[in-house]
C-alpha cells in the first residue's frame, strides 16, 4: 500500500501564519510612521541649514537680509518638506505634507546679532524624539 502524501496546508497552519503576520504588522507600521516623521524633520533642517552661509555672507559684507526674500539666500519658499520663511535674524521651516506627529512642527535657526552665533530650536512636534539631535525641542 502506498502512504498518502499530504498536499497543501491545514486551516490551523494558515491561521497561525496570518496571526504572525498581523503581530509583525502591528509592530512595524507605527515604527515606520515614526521613521517617516524623523526623516522629514531631518530633511527640513537640511533645507534651511543651507541658507545660513548665504545669510552670514550678506551680513558680514555690511548688508541686511530682506525679510521674506528667500531668493537672496538661495532658498525656495516652499519645498516638499516645508514652507521656508525668513526674518531679520532667523530662518524657519514650517512642516508641509507631514505625518500627524509633526504636522504643526517648526524648525528655526536663529542668529544672535551680537556675536553671530546660530542656535536651532524645534517647536510643535508631538514628541521631542522627532526633533533632530542638532535642533532639540
Amino acid at each position: 500500500m502506498k502512504a498518502q502524501v499530504q498536499k497543501g496546508f491545514t486551516l490551523i497552519e494558515l491561521m497561525i501564519v496570518v496571526a504572525i503576520i498581523g503581530i509583525l504588522a502591528a509592530i512595524a507600521i507605527p515604527a515606520y510612521s515614526d521613521y517617516q516623521a524623523r526623516s522629514k524633520m531631518a530633511a527640513g533642517l537640511a533645507e534651511i541649514s543651507a541658507g545660513r552661509t548665504a545669510f552670514e555672507e550678506i551680513v558680514n559684507n555690511g548688508g541686511t537680509v530682506a525679510v521674506g526674500d528667500n531668493a537672496d539666500l538661495g532658498l525656495a519658499s516652499t519645498t516638499n518638506n516645508c514652507t521656508i520663511t525668513l526674518s531679520a535674524n532667523s530662518i524657519e521651516c514650517a512642516m508641509e505634507n507631514a505625518p500627524t506627529q509633526i504636522a504643526s512642527a517648526k524648525l528655526t535657526w536663529t542668529r544672535t546679532a551680537a556675536d553671530g552665533t546660530w542656535a536651532c530650536a524645534t517647536t510643535g512636534a508631538s514628541d521631542a524624539r522627532f526633533a533632530p539631535k542638532s535642533c532639540p525641542q
